[in-house]
């Protein structure tokens, strides 16, 4: 049955193979980038009418505007893939915060809870994770206290696991919540740049993420982990398993966001 899908960070790397493999399996994927000729390129590799989403994911007012976007031209999504990531970068703190949480953690929060009035109880949201976690600082999450580039990723990618279960949690009917490590080191723009490496094939990523947004072993993961370079669901970080822990970096996700769609 053809699907409906949502793929942000879909102009290169992983997201934009995962879009063309999709789509040739016959799904209507909605493509996000942050640039209006990346975008044009990449609709144009799709083929057909693809419909195009512009936001810049470190601005929460832009993807506010970009989840109301959805929200006008689609009554039903069934997968949201929420794919963008940033890593390295000239500029890491953006209006005083650190760009990692803003594009890693908060803006597919923000962006999955506009669109859940449209996402059935039988759909899915597959959020990026990473096999890069680190123990999460609140501090760096408020922009109070400033850390590393791997240190910020590593721990915003676990801070993105910690509401992926909150809302597996909260929503015991569905949709389904599934956070997933595409595999390490893949041949993606972040990589080359981030690491100074060529990379492994991009494929491998792609592959489990149609996996997840599609296959039927993915149908009743909601609150889970996929490790995929160990090929199974797996426990995360050790950290997060402290339920107190885990509260105090959701507390801080929510006064985060809070202010800055004040």
């Amino acid at each position: 049955m053809s699907k409906t899908i949502l793929i942000t960070g879909s102009t290169d790397g992983i997201g934009l193979l995962t879009a063309k493999t999709l789509k040739a399996a016959g799904h209507t994927v909605l493509l996000h980038g942050r640039s209006q000729t990346k975008l044009d390129a990449a609709a144009a590799e799709l083929g057909g009418d693809v419909q195009t989403y512009l936001a810049d994911l470190s601005d929460m007012k832009d993807v506010s505007a970009l989840g109301q976007s959805i929200l006008t031209d689609h009554k039903n999504l069934d997968v949201l893939i929420n794919n963008a990531g940033i890593y390295k970068t000239a500029n890491p703190i953006v209006n005083g915060y650190d760009v990692r949480f803003l594009v890693n953690t908060l803006a597919p929060l923000l962006l999955t809870r506009m669109l859940l009035p449209i996402i059935p109880e039988d759909g899915r949201v597959i959020n990026l994770s990473s096999a890069a976690q680190a123990d999460v600082d609140p501090a760096a999450i408020a922009g109070t206290r400033t850390v590393g580039d791997f240190d910020a990723y590593a721990q915003s990618k676990l801070a993105l696991i910690v509401w992926t279960e909150d809302l597996a949690r909260s929503h015991p009917n569905g949709p389904v919540f599934v956070a997933v490590n595409p595999g390490s080191l893949l041949a993606s723009k972040m990589v080359k740049e981030g690491f100074g490496v060529a990379g492994n094939d991009l494929s491998i990523g792609s592959d489990i993420l149609c996996a997840a947004a599609t296959d039927a072993a993915f149908a009743t993961a909601s609150g889970k982990y996929f490790d995929n370079d160990a090929g199974k669901f797996a426990p995360p970080h050790a950290s997060i398993q402290n339920a107190a822990k885990s509260q105090e970096i959701l507390q801080q996700i929510e006064t985060t966001l809070a202010s800055l769609m004040g």
